[in-house]
C-alpha cells in the first residue's frame, strides 16, 4: 500500500505542482512530497519483514531522511506518528489503524511551530476524524480506507475558506491533495489494480486550469522572510529540550518552522533572512548535512513571470552535441553558480561545506555531460579527494581533477578555458593558475577554543586567509577590513568580493571603497555570491 501510495502520487505530482501557487513558494509541493514519499516506500521495499510495525518504522526513517520542503517535512511526520502507534505489532485493523491516524496527525501538528489551517494538517486531520468514526462502523480496511478519502475531499474542498491566498488563485491547497493521491494509491492496491514495484519513470500528467492571472497581485513584499532554509543536525539521541529551545530561536528570526527530531538527526525547516544565524545556532548542537537554501522572492517572481502565461509541459532536451572539453564544478549560493556558468561551466553541484558531494554525485554530473575530457573543480579541500576517486571510476571519458580548494580558486582556474586548447595543457594551465590566488573568507565561531595564541569565543567573527584563521573579531566589518590589511600586499593587483546570503550588498560596497582607499593599486571587484556561511569569500590575485 505504501509503494502504491508513491507510485499514484509520483503518477500525478505534475498536478500537485500546478496547485503549489502559495505567495511563499517552497519549492514544488508535489514534487517534494513525492520524493519524500518514495523515499518512505523504498526503506519499505528492501525491509524484507511482513509485520506492520516494521514496514511503518522503515518507511517512517526514510520518509524523513528524504524529506523535502515544508510539505514533505510534514508528510514525513505523518509517517512518523504512524509508525510510533504501530510500534510491537505484527499486524493491524481499523480500530489500530485509526489509532496510528490520530497518532500521526498529532506528531505533524507538534513540528510545525505555528499551524496553519487550510493545508495539509487540515486534511490529514479530517482524515484522522474519519477513521476514527468509520472504525467502529466497519471492520473492512477497503470501507474504511474509502471512507476516510471522502471525507478528505470534502475537507480538501473546504480549504480555498480558509486559507485567502488559495480563494484567491482558484485552487485547493496542493499539500492535502498530495495526501489524498497517497491514500487513493493505496486503496487501489487493495483492489489489485496496482503493481507493488516502485514506479522508475514520471508521468506527464497535464496540469489543471489554475487562475494564475489572479497571482499578479501577490508582491513579494507579502513574503515576510527571504530564504527557505532546510538541513539535517546528525546528533545521537536529540533531548527534547534541545528541539524545543532550537523551535523557540528559530521563532526570533523566521517562520514557517519544522522542526523534529529522530534516533541520529533532528530535520530544519525555516523561513528567515538570516540563513547563517539558524546555520550558526544548529552547529552548536550537531554537525549538518542536506543543507538548502532558496532565495523565495526570486521564485515567486519566476513562477508568476512563467505561470501567467501558460502551464507548459517541459518538453525533453535534446541530446547534447559532442564537444572537446566539458566542465563540472561544486559550489554553494547562486550567484556563485550563475558565475560558473557564465565562465563555461556546464553542470554545477551544489555543495561546499557541510555539503560535500559524493563520489556518485560527480559522476552523475559528469554522465550528463558529451565530451571525452572533462574536468572537475572541487573547489573545496574536502572534496577534493572524492573528484579523484571519480575520476579513477570514469571508464569512457576522462576527468582532469583540478585541485582547487575555494571558489576563487575555481574560478581562476575557468579563465584558462580555451575552446580549442589540448587539455592536457590547459589542465596545466589551470594548475597553475589556482597557485596564484589567495583566498580570504570570513565567517563566525560555533563554540570557545582556543588555536595558537587566539583565544577564540562562540559568535566571534573569524577572517581566514588560505584556511587559516587570520582575524578573531566581534564586528564583520571591522575584521574583514584587518583581514584584507593582512591579506593585500604589494603585489596584489585585483580583489574580487563575493558577498553572501546574510551580507547586504551596501556593506560589500562599502568594504570595495574600503580597499579602493586603501589600497589604490588594485582593481577591486564585486558580486552577489548568496553562499551560505561566509558573510564574504574574497579572492585576491
Amino acid at each position: 500500500m505504501i509503494i502504491a501510495g508513491a507510485n499514484e502520487l509520483a503518477s500525478n505530482k505534475q498536478l500537485v505542482d500546478a496547485m503549489n501557487v502559495f505567495p511563499v513558494p517552497d519549492g514544488d509541493t508535489g514534487t517534494n512530497m513525492s520524493l519524500t514519499v518514495m523515499a518512505a516506500a523504498r526503506e519499505a521495499e528492501k525491509n524484507g519483514s511482513l509485520q506492520v510495525a516494521d514496514i511503518a518504522k522503515a518507511a517512517s526513517g526514510g520518509a524523513l531522511r528524504g524529506a523535502r520542503g515544508n510539505s514533505g517535512v510534514i508528510t514525513s511526520q505523518i509517517f512518523r506518528g504512524f509508525a510510533k502507534a504501530l510500534e510491537g505489532m505484527e499486524e493491524a485493523g481499523v480500530q489500530e489503524l485509526a489509532v496510528a491516524a490520530e497518532q500521526a496527525v498529532k506528531t505533524a501538528y507538534k513540528a510545525v511551530m505555528k499551524p496553519k489551517e487550510g493545508t495539509i494538517l487540515t486534511v490529514a486531520r479530517g482524515c484522522a476524524e474519519a477513521a476514527v468514526r468509520l472504525a467502529e462502523e466497519t471492520d473492512e480496511i477497503e470501507v474504511f480506507l474509502k471512507g476516510i478519502i471522502e471525507e478528505g475531499h470534502k475537507v480538501l474542498a473546504q480549504t480555498p475558506e480558509m486559507l485567502p491566498v488559495l480563494k484567491q488563485a482558484g485552487v485547493v491547497d496542493a499539500g492535502g491533495r498530495g495526501l489524498l493521491y497517497i491514500l487513493e494509491g493505496a486503496l487501489k492496491q487493495l483492489g489489485g489494480d496496482l503493481p507493488v514495484t516502485l514506479q522508475d519513470g514520471q508521468s506527464a500528467a497535464v496540469a489543471p486550469e489554475t487562475n494564475f492571472a489572479s497571482l499578479a497581485s501577490v508582491e513579494n513584499e507579502s513574503i515576510t522572510f527571504g530564504y527557505c532554509t532546510e538541513f539535517f543536525i546528525n546528533v545521537d539521541h536529540p533531548d527534547e529540550a534541545v528541539t524545543t529551545g532550537l523551535k523557540a530561536y528559530l521563532g526570533t528570526i523566521g517562520d514557517s518552522i519544522v522542526c523534529v527530531a529522530d534516533d541520529d538527526i533532528i530535520k530544519i525547516h525555516v523561513h528567515t533572512d538570516h540563513p547563517g544565524l539558524a546555520i550558526e545556532k544548529a552547529l552548536t548542537i550537531g554537525s549538518l548535512s542536506g543543507l538548502k537554501i532558496d532565495n523565495m522572492r526570486e521564485q515567486h517572481t519566476n513562477k508568476i513571470n512563467f505561470s501567467a502565461e501558460a502551464p507548459k509541459a517541459e518538453a525533453p532536451k535534446a541530446e547534447q552535441p559532442k564537444k572537446d572539453v566539458g566542465f563540472v564544478s561544486i559550489s554553494a549560493g547562486e550567484g556563485l553558480t550563475k558565475i560558473f556558468k557564465n565562465l563555461g561551466v556546464d553542470e554545477v553541484i551544489e555543495g561546499g561545506q557541510t555539503m560535500n558531494p559524493s563520489t556518485e554525485d560527480i559522476l552523475n554530473a559528469v554522465d550528463k555531460i558529451n565530451a571525452e575530457h572533462i574536468f572537475i573543480l572541487p573547489n573545496n579541500k574536502n572534496i577534493i579527494l572524492a573528484a579523484e576517486q571519480a575520476a579513477k571510476l570514469s571508464e569512457e571519458k576522462k576527468l582532469h581533477v583540478i585541485p582547487s580548494r575555494s571558489v576563487p580558486e575555481g574560478i581562476s582556474a575557468m579563465f584558462c578555458y580555451e575552446h580549442d586548447a589540448d587539455p592536457d595543457e590547459m589542465e596545466a594551465a589551470m594548475k597553475d593558475a589556482i597557485q596564484q590566488v589567495d583566498t580570504a573568507t570570513v565567517t563566525f565561531a560555533v563554540r570557545d577554543t582556543s588555536i595558537g595564541d587566539k583565544q577564540i569565543k562562540e559568535g566571534n567573527i573569524l577572517g581566514m586567509l588560505n584556511d587559516e584563521i587570520e582575524v578573531v573579531a566581534e564586528d564583520v566589518m571591522e575584521g574583514t577590513k584587518e583581514l584584507l590589511r593582512n591579506a593585500i600586499t604589494e603585489e596584489s593587483e585585483v580583489v574580487s568580493i563575493y558577498y553572501g546570503a546574510d551580507t547586504a550588498e551596501e556593506d560589500a560596497k562599502e568594504l570595495s571603497a574600503f580597499i579602493e582607499e586603501e589600497f589604490p593599486d588594485c582593481e577591486v571587484e564585486v558580486q552577489d555570491g548568496g553562499q551560505p556561511l561566509y558573510y564574504y569569500i574574497i579572492s585576491i590575485e
